[in-house]
């Protein structure tokens, strides 16, 4: 049996603030294309969509890094609903890291539009060109971005807690290394 770590592999580390900073864009540039009608809506989409891909992609790798090195245990005098908040919040961020580029994939794909990603390299559709179908994506698309953005706040406020106010190795042990 191995000692418990007391810090994210680096490779997690990494990981988790790539795709951290990768996040918080995306949620802006969306943020930015439901409010523009102008022609700015149009290269913020043809950011959008590659940065969701890379986002789908690097999500997976995540999770094999995630589910193959160990991970730091929460400090054992944490209150019994908080690490209950913490494990149910970094599913749900998982959950939705996966499901926000494929609902955007899959409502692309009901508009009847390509997803390129650049010039050249043009990714399947993975649903039929269906107008209802594209309604209902586009709206779980945003409502599920609102909740994004909730729980990433609720994650960062819960980041704070531990290293400001608990003052305990949480936040430590994704910021350093050991």
């Amino acid at each position: 049996m191995s000692t418990p770590t007391s810090h994210f592999a680096p490779l997690a580390r990494a990981l988790h603030w790539l795709m951290a900073v990768m996040v918080i864009a995306m949620l802006f540039i969306g943020a930015g294309m439901v409010a523009s009608i102008s022609e700015r809506h149009e290269w913020l989409l043809n950011l959008h969509k590659p940065l969701g891909i890379a986002i789908l992609v690097l999500v997976i790798v995540r999770l094999i890094v995630r589910f193959s090195t160990q991970t730091p245990p929460l400090p054992a005098d944490l209150p019994g609903w908080q690490a209950l908040a913490a494990k149910l919040s970094h599913y749900l961020l998982y959950a939705l890291m996966l499901a926000m580029p494929l609902i955007g994939w899959a409502m692309i794909s009901a508009a009847g539009d390509p997803v390129m990603l650049g010039s050249s390299v043009r990714l399947p559709s993975i649903v039929a060109a269906h107008a209802e179908t594209f309604a209902f994506l586009r709206k779980a698309h945003r409502y599920l971005a609102y909740l994004f953005f909730l729980t990433i706040l609720m994650h960062l406020a819960a980041a704070l807690f531990h290293g400001w106010v608990r003052r305990d190795e949480v936040l430590d042990s994704m910021l350093r290394g050991k």
